[in-house]
């Protein structure tokens, strides 16, 4: 298969990326820079235009375009970046598969990035792909965001790829090694809240997945059972050797880091990948501690 990858350059691209070419598909990443070989298209996501020519012959488009909702603090400049970052680069792709389909070249599949952030803070409920958005900064740009990822074409098969937290060697997880190598694990507000995780392995195979699969429609890129976020802790404390044992009540992180703090740490979701489960997608990792332990030392 041909595939091109918006967003390569982070740890889910890169690695999804290395996995598509290790499988013999020809991969085309589009970079925000002149492109340095036959692999690469330079674009402009920023504009919210693509000129259709980089997707010809593709079979499928993954965009995993967007700044990272990692870095803190959300001030109100850099939220209008995560938003703005998100559309104007699904909006180039989806007028690039709206000039292709109008030459009557085939339109690829489009495996659009999301995020579990869609459903907000949900304490007590089971989610799954039928349920309704939340609310919040978060569940506001997923909303906009796949909404304009379904003004593809009416013949593209588009996946939503709602993702939760990848545990992988940088991304978000990234600082939960720092504060645990500083000897300052410990639970994060009451520590019970859970989080939907899943192991950087089974983003990537997930990701795949959608390509192949005649899915289409919003999946929950999460592992079966969503953890306890002081399971997560712990398991990343116990991986550096580090003790887990100070807490951070969820008033000072509310605090200090404001609707971040609210929504990406203490907010409770149990998600199930109901689609994905269904549609065939076996795990390579099933719980917290075998997706640490997949991680570098």
């Amino acid at each position: 298969m041909r595939v091109v990858v918006g967003g390569a350059s982070g740890m889910i691209g890169g690695a999804l990326f290395a996995a598509l070419r290790e499988r013999g598909d020809r991969v085309v990443a589009l970079v925000r820079r002149a492109a340095r070989g036959g692999d690469e298209v330079a674009w402009d996501p920023a504009s919210g235009h693509l000129d259709s020519a980089a997707l010809a012959g593709a079979d499928a488009v993954v965009n995993l375009s967007g700044a990272s909702i990692s870095r803190l603090p959300w001030t109100r400049r850099y939220r209008r970046e995560i938003l703005a970052s998100r559309i104007t680069a699904t909006t180039a792709l989806v007028g690039a598969l709206h000039e292709a389909a109008r030459a009557g070249a085939p339109v690829p599949v489009l495996v659009s990035g999301s995020a579990v952030g869609f459903y907000g803070n949900r304490p007590g409920e089971r989610l799954d792909e039928s349920s309704a958005a939340g609310g919040g900064f978060l569940a506001e740009t997923v909303r906009a965001w796949e909404v304009a990822a379904l003004e593809a074409p009416e013949q593209t098969r588009v996946a939503l790829a709602r993702t939760g937290l990848v545990i992988g060697p940088a991304g978000a997880t990234a600082p939960l090694r720092v504060i645990a190598r500083l000897g300052l694990a410990g639970p994060l507000g009451s520590g019970r809240q859970r989080w939907p995780w899943i192991s950087l392995a089974d983003e990537v195979g997930a990701l795949v997945h959608l390509i192949d699969a005649p899915v289409a429609g919003p999946v929950n890129l999460v592992a079966p059972d969503a953890a306890p976020a002081s399971e997560v802790i712990r398991a990343v404390a116990a991986h550096e050797h580090r003790p887990y044992w100070l807490p951070a009540p969820a008033f000072a992180i509310s605090a200090a880091l404001g609707a971040a703090g609210r929504e990406l740490l203490l907010a409770d979701q149990d998600i199930e990948p109901a689609v994905l489960t269904a549609s065939g997608y076996r795990f390579r990792h099933r719980t917290v501690a075998e997706a640490v332990a997949a991680l570098p030392s």
